[in-house]
């Protein structure tokens, strides 16, 4: 990994290979993981159910968004080795790899590098809101039901 100027694009502070870099887009946050020498690694969707592991300058993948340094599981889950980290995303690189919205995304993909744990908040809010929506609609029916059963015996 060459080394490469600094960019500003609003960051806090210098990422340490390891890190877990948060990417704030338009709608949704994706992540990476700081290799050093200014490049992350980081999947990108290619299909259906797949996702290519890339290695790239984190400018390039910040863009115009904005971004932080967020190791925000470390209080939770013990990082592993840096050394161990790197080895286990550099053997990544270039490899096709399942993704889920839900369940194997892209914060799940950096936090099993970091932790050996992928773990994503966002996809269990996600989880939780699609829950919530499916109970609350299954509450709307059943009262339906019910209303519908209590005006039939009443004639």
């Amino acid at each position: 990994m060459a080394a490469i100027e600094s960019f500003s694009a609003t960051h806090p502070g210098d990422p340490e290979p390891g890190d877990l870099i948060e990417i704030f887009r338009p709608a949704y946050q994706h992540w990476a993981l700081y290799l050093g020498d200014g490049y992350v690694i980081n999947v990108t969707p290619v299909g259906k159910a797949g996702a290519r592991v890339r290695m790239q300058l984190l400018k390039d993948v910040v863009g115009s968004d904005t971004y932080h340094i967020n190791n925000k599981y470390d209080g939770t889950y013990a990082p592993l080795p840096v050394e161990e980290i790197i080895r286990r995303a550099e053997y990544l690189i270039d490899q096709e790899v399942s993704y889920d919205l839900l369940s194997n995304n892209c914060e799940h993909f950096v936090t099993l590098l970091r932790y050996g744990e992928g773990v994503s908040s966002q996809a269990n809010r996600a989880i939780g809101a699609i829950g919530f929506v499916t109970a609350a609609a299954g509450a709307f029916s059943l009262l339906g039901l019910l209303r519908s059963r209590s005006r039939e015996r009443q004639y």
